[in-house]
């Protein structure tokens, strides 16, 4: 099976020491600031993604150097398919394949402590339909299931978290409702680093991609969920369609991002109608200052417009460097927003996750394709 995974971009150089141009391709100027005419990048659709390197740059024959880069250094003094979930007692990944309306797919996991890594089936128990998000919680797997439906192989799923013991496999649900009503999507997942309460998003593309028989009931928020209690809070309900979300490693910055340049209709009578793309929407990552022992966010401020498509996941090194997956790459961003370096991919990465006993290989994947990064970048240490 390895051979059907996309390799791409292996990098063992800390990119501060650049290596050879094939490689990593700086920029002409300053952040790209000024590009000589006649230049044009196309736009993006739902279809065909358009990255910075298929920018059109009439007058700068070395700008197709970025079409055959691993790494682009935007900052060259500063350098350096979904629910990646990274078991580090067993040293496995887990990844999950989202699952047509049809039932429930095997899942993913990779083995670490084979070399070269292995790529096997799994099905928790119970199964799990449509797990999108993912992060490690209280020594398990937790997922964010983003599908529902009455018949799922013989017994009723819904939109819930849910957590796997990476020991036993078993499955168990934590969540599944707000006040009797069915949640939306919970696209994705992170754990406030102090309290323990488990942030997530609510995004609605669960019924635009046909994951649910049930049309939306609520509005697309953001919460809060205190496993202790069972207690929800909404945080925010401003985001068109939020989706990644993540912390910075002292818990004090919350950072969401808002994929509403992709969206759809939602119209019970029709069904479900798939998603189209509009440049001009929300494709921003927000950041929050989280006060009150990690239970109020304020201070909402955008932090980034994605260069590519729209910010899927969303993640923070140990350092405080914010990483996103954007249409055919990641952008790695200094903690004020500045695009240090784009890992560059030929598929749409939607996910990734640190993992190795120093949590210095990121492996990262999406649409069709699976890529790992040898680099000096640390993901934080998850309990």
């Amino acid at each position: 099976m390895w051979s059907t995974w996309q390799w791409h971009g292996l990098c063992k150089q800390i990119c501060e020491n650049v290596p050879d141009r094939s490689r990593v391709a700086p920029s002409n100027s300053a952040q790209a600031a000024v590009l000589p005419y006649h230049f044009n990048r196309s736009i993006s659709s739902t279809k065909e993604e358009f990255d910075f390197k298929n920018t059109t740059v009439e007058n700068a024959p070395t700008f197709s150097l970025l079409s055959n880069a691993s790494f682009v250094v935007f900052d060259r003094e500063r350098a350096v398919h979904e629910a990646p979930i990274y078991a580090p007692e067993q040293n496995l990944l887990f990844l999950s394949q989202l699952a047509p309306p049809t039932g429930v797919l095997p899942q993913l996991v990779v083995n670490l402590n084979d070399d070269p890594p292995t790529l096997s089936e799994y099905l928790p128990n119970p199964p799990i339909y449509a797990p999108n998000g993912g992060t490690f919680w209280n020594g398990k797997l937790l997922f964010g299931a983003s599908g529902g439906a009455n018949d799922i192989e013989g017994s009723e799923q819904r939109v819930s978290i849910r957590t796997v013991d990476p020991a036993t496999n078993e499955s168990t649900v934590l969540l599944n409702n707000y006040y009797g009503f069915y949640f939306n999507n919970i696209d994705d997942l992170a754990v406030h680093p102090v309290t323990k309460d488990i942030f997530f998003t609510d995004p609605t593309y669960s019924w635009f991609n046909a994951l649910t028989d049930t049309a939306p009931q609520l509005p697309t928020a953001s919460y809060r969920f205190n496993p202790e209690t069972g207690a929800v809070f909404v945080i925010d309900d401003t985001l068109k369609q939020p989706n990644g979300i993540a912390f910075s490693p002292d818990g004090s910055t919350l950072y969401i991002s808002d994929t509403g340049a992709v969206n759809g209709l939602i119209d019970p009578k029709l069904g479900s109608q798939g998603v189209t793309f509009n440049t001009t929407g929300p494709r921003f990552i927000y950041a929050w200052d989280v006060a009150n022992n990690g239970t109020k966010i304020f201070n909402k401020r955008a932090f980034y417009l994605a260069q590519d498509w729209v910010p899927d996941g969303v993640k923070v090194s140990q350092e405080g460097l914010v990483l996103t997956g954007s249409g055919l790459g990641v952008d790695v961003l200094d903690d004020v927003g500045q695009l240090l370096i784009r890992i560059q991919t030929n598929y749409t990465v939607q996910n990734f996750a640190w993992t190795g006993e120093n949590l210095t290989t990121l492996w990262l994947m999406g649409n069709n394709g699976i890529s790992k990064v040898e680099w000096n970048i640390q993901g934080q240490t998850l309990t």
